[in-house]
C-alpha cells in the first residue's frame, strides 16, 4: 500500500465539541441533542435532521454562519483528535507511506486541522476542493491527491455510505473503522461486512494493513474480499442478468445509509 487516505470527522476527530456547542446554541441538554442524534443514524438519515426536529424549518448553513458571526463558530484543537491519530500517521509515515487527511468540513476546518501540524503529507476538506462526499468526483480528487493508483490506495472511513461505498466504487481500496456512532451501529451491515477490504477498531492497525494489503486475500486481516468467487476451479460465467440483479439489490439495501457529513 503506497499511500492511505483518511476521512476527518469521527476517524480523526471526535464530534464531542460539535454537537455539546449546538445544544449549547439550541439551548437544550447536550444528551436531549445527542439521542436525537443516535436516533437519526440508527434511521440511517442525515446527523442534521436531530437538529431540524428540534427546531422545524432549520436552515443548517445559515445558522452555521450565524455561530461564526456570533463568536461561537468552529473550533479544533488538540483534545478533538482520537488519541491514536498521531501515533498511526506518525508510524505509517515513517514506514514510507504517503498519508492523506481528506474529508468533508469549510475551509475554516481545514485551516484548524493544517495548524494541528498532523503528520500528514496533506490535509485538505471538501470545501475547499468544492465537492462534498459521496460525489464520485470527490474520490477522483483523492485518487489525484493519492498519487498512487487506485489499488495502491487505501480510504479509510467510518461512514459506509459517505466513505466505504463511494470509494469502492472509484476503485480504491477501503478500510472501514469501527469508530463514532455510524462506525459501530453499520459495522456489520451485510453491504459494510462485503463491500470493505478491511474492518478495523483502530488507526493504529493501519500499520500492519500497509504492508499486508498487498496480499491477494484481504479478509485475512479482518476484511471481506468485495466481490468472492465461490467457486474458484469453475469455468462457469456469471449471468450478466444475474449479475445486474445483484447489484440492484445492494443499492436498495444500501438506501438507508444516506450521506450524513
Amino acid at each position: 500500500m503506497e499511500t492511505i487516505v483518511l476521512d476527518i470527522g469521527e476517524t480523526l476527530v471526535r464530534d464531542d465539541r460539535h454537537w455539546a456547542s449546538w445544544a449549547d446554541w439550541l439551548g437544550v441538554p447536550p444528551h436531549t441533542l445527542g439521542a436525537l442524534v443516535g436516533a437519526a443514524v440508527a434511521q440511517g438519515r442525515e446527523a442534521t435532521d436531530a437538529l431540524r426536529i428540534l427546531r422545524p424549518g432549520m436552515d443548517v448553513e445559515e445558522a452555521c454562519r450565524a455561530r461564526a458571526a456570533a463568536g461561537r463558530g468552529e473550533h479544533l484543537d488538540e483534545s478533538d483528535l482520537y488519541q491514536d491519530v498521531r501515533p498511526a500517521l506518525g508510524e505509517l509515515r515513517a514506514a514510507g507511506v504517503r498519508v492523506v487527511v481528506a474529508g468533508d468540513g469549510s475551509v475554516r476546518a481545514g485551516e484548524l486541522l493544517r495548524a494541528l501540524d498532523l503528520p500528514a503529507d496533506l490535509v485538505v476538506t471538501s470545501d475547499e476542493w468544492g465537492v462534498r462526499k459521496p460525489d464520485p468526483e470527490f474520490f477522483a480528487r483523492v485518487a489525484e491527491a493519492s498519487g498512487a493508483a487506485p489499488e495502491a490506495t487505501l480510504y479509510v472511513g467510518d461512514h459506509p455510505a459517505d466513505d466505504l461505498f463511494p470509494a469502492a466504487a472509484a476503485g480504491l481500496r477501503t478500510a472501514h473503522l469501527r469508530r463514532g456512532p455510524y462506525g459501530h451501529w453499520w459495522a456489520d451491515h451485510p453491504d459494510v461486512v462485503e463491500t470493505a477490504d478491511f474492518r478495523i477498531d483502530a488507526l493504529t492497525e493501519l500499520v500492519g494493513l500497509a504492508g499486508a494489503a498487498g496480499s491477494a486475500d484481504p479478509a485475512g486481516s479482518g476484511g471481506v474480499s468485495p466481490d468472492p468467487d465461490p467457486d474458484p476451479n469453475s469455468d462457469s460465467v456469471t449471468d450478466p442478468a444475474s449479475a445486474s440483479a445483484s447489484v440492484e439489490a445492494k443499492v436498495v439495501r444500501r438506501g438507508t445509509l444516506r450521506s450524513v457529513r
